[in-house]
């Protein structure tokens, strides 16, 4: 396993179209990784043994064994990051019901910019280890029904502090809107799954205001939401 930054991070593309292959490998190139393509999923798993790559960027659909059975394979004997590529945006509540053990997931059409920017918040991620909660200065009461940033309490509602509570307790975890909405009520009121970007919204200005350092809830385009905690250097507390 790799374990530096730059050229000597390699990352492996399972990915049947040639065009968006080529174009991801030459924007991953131009960032400072080495790559590697494959693209049949009879082949992946030899080519992932070989190469002991630092993370892999897997299509769902592909000849042969598709992302989902590669993605277990992968874990069975290693957590290298997945990052998991679908042109199929209904097919991300499936994957997230399955918890296969993706990193994080990507819809296709893409911007490979973003994708690259993926590349490096996972390996980051990966390489520090988990951050915990409260190493990022945040701490949840839950008897007193509170949340805190640094020590500050945050001016939550009800409702939010349950957002908050279940983003928190899997941090990195994609939620898609209808398993939010599944924590955030009690009482099973018919509310409309846009709901939660709305509490979404208002919790993001909460935390922006109490001090915490870039967005904290992170959209993923199609799926839902994740807690992307700071990076430990990020963390302005000693």
């Amino acid at each position: 396993m790799n374990t530096t930054a730059g050229t000597s991070t390699e990352v492996l593309i399972v990915e049947d179209e040639p065009r968006l292959a080529a174009v991801l490998r030459d924007y991953l190139h131009a960032a400072g990784y080495r790559s590697d393509w494959v693209a049949d999923g009879d082949l992946a798993m030899a080519a992932f043994r070989a190469r002991r790559p630092d993370l892999v960027l897997l299509d769902l659909m592909l000849p042969g064994h598709d992302g989902v059975t590669l993605c277990r394979a992968i874990r069975a004997e290693s957590d290298v990051p997945v990052i998991m590529v679908t042109a199929r945006v209904e097919e991300i509540d499936r994957l997230l019901g399955l918890e296969v053990g993706a990193d994080d997931y990507v819809c296709k059409p893409f911007s490979p910019k973003e994708v690259v920017a993926r590349v490096g918040t996972v390996l980051r991620r990966y390489r520090q280890g988990p951050v915990e909660p409260r190493q990022a200065g945040l701490v949840i009461d839950e008897d007193g029904g509170r949340a805190f940033l640094h020590g500050r309490v945050l001016d939550l509602t009800v409702v939010e502090f349950r957002l908050l509570r279940t983003l928190l307790g899997s941090p990195g975890r994609v939620w898609s809107r209808e398993q939010l909405l599944n924590h955030l009520y009690s009482d099973h009121r018919v509310v409309t799954d846009r709901t939660v970007d709305s509490h979404v919204r208002n919790l993001r200005r909460r935390l922006r205001e109490a001090g915490m350092q870039g967005d904290g809830v992170r959209s993923i385009y199609g799926a839902g939401y994740s807690f992307e905690l700071p990076d430990r250097e990020s963390d302005p507390r000693p």
